[in-house]
């Protein structure tokens, strides 16, 4: 035997042992992204954004941001989880899509919001409340291409319909009004903009000068529509749609956003000009990517204050 043949002899089990590492090692790393999913959190954070004697004595006005359920027939420990919230006394539901992820799943997402949908509530959709996941190429997200819709209905007229049926309002192209304890609300919001779905046209201008808290709603958080509503005034923007990062580093450093924000305000409150703007890590994921690192599902819970004169 040659030495190059002594060498192949040597080295060939060692690439075989080296494949099989690999393998578990994906197999592994795949199944603890997999379990994250069931690993909600609460994510807790205070903001004063009031005028002072607008609360009335009380300490806050509580609102529950949740966002991208993403809701599949079966999936209880969500259910349960979101249910739950309800303990949380808030006084304000705001919800901003992507509820589904099946054709069968209205029913699902009517269970998990349940009580919610007891309390005062706002929403708008993202495209897959109206339209079913497809598998995608991975490599899409990681060179920003944006991926063309299926186009297989949902059945999201039935769950408006619901929300509707519970008092929340649909805040989609509108400017809505109300009053929640003593706090005057000025909401708008505009339909998905991650695919253009969005007409600011419809609900542009100032929000009412009387209100004591202006609200923005939008699926996506793209910079175009954040800008228009921060240019009228408005205090706070909730939206979803980036999942956090979802596939992300340690210490949740995002690696994409999947939409025109940028990787350091892909989760939680940050400043965009002179509004607050809050993104949802989310609590679901698409049925084709059931993973999630260093990103856990969550909904937050935004404590909002009065400022001090």
């Amino acid at each position: 035997m040659n030495e190059t043949a002594k060498v192949t002899k040597r080295i060939l089990p060692l690439a075989g042992l080296t494949g099989i590492g690999a393998l578990a090692a994906t197999a592994g790393l795949a199944a603890w992204g997999n379990s994250e999913l069931r690993k909600f959190e609460l994510k807790d954070i205070t903001v004063p954004l009031l005028p002072p004697g607008a609360l009335r004595g009380k300490p806050e006005f509580r609102l529950l941001h949740i966002s991208d359920l993403h809701m599949i027939p079966g999936q209880d420990t969500k259910t349960a989880w979101v249910s739950a919230l309800d303990s949380l006394s808030p006084d304000l539901v705001v919800n901003t899509g992507d509820n589904l992820s099946d054709e069968r799943a209205v029913p699902d997402v009517l269970r998990a919001l349940g009580p919610l949908l007891n309390r005062p509530g706002i929403f708008v959709f993202g495209t897959n409340d109206y339209w079913g996941p497809q598998l995608v190429n991975p490599f899409s997200y990681l060179l920003k291409l944006r991926r063309t819709p299926s186009y297989i209905d949902l059945p999201w007229r039935d769950m408006r319909a619901a929300f509707i049926e519970r008092g929340w309002h649909d805040a989609t192209h509108k400017r809505v009004e109300f009053q929640v304890g003593g706090v005057r609300i000025a909401a708008a919001g505009v339909d998905d903009p991650h695919h253009n779905l969005d007409d600011y046209s419809l609900i542009e201008g100032p929000p009412n000068p009387d209100s004591n808290l202006s609200l923005a709603l939008l699926h996506s958080p793209e910079p175009r529509v954040l800008s228009r509503f921060a240019e009228d005034g408005y205090q706070l923007s909730l939206s979803g749609h980036t999942h956090g990062g979802q596939l992300c580093l340690p210490g949740s450093r995002a690696i994409v956003t999947n939409c025109g924000i940028d990787r350091a305000r892909v989760q939680g409150l940050h400043d965009f000009g002179p509004m607050k703007m809050h993104v949802s890590n989310g609590l679901g994921t698409s049925r084709y990517v059931p993973f999630r690192f260093f990103c856990r599902p969550s909904a937050t819970l935004l404590r909002i204050t009065e400022t001090t004169a």
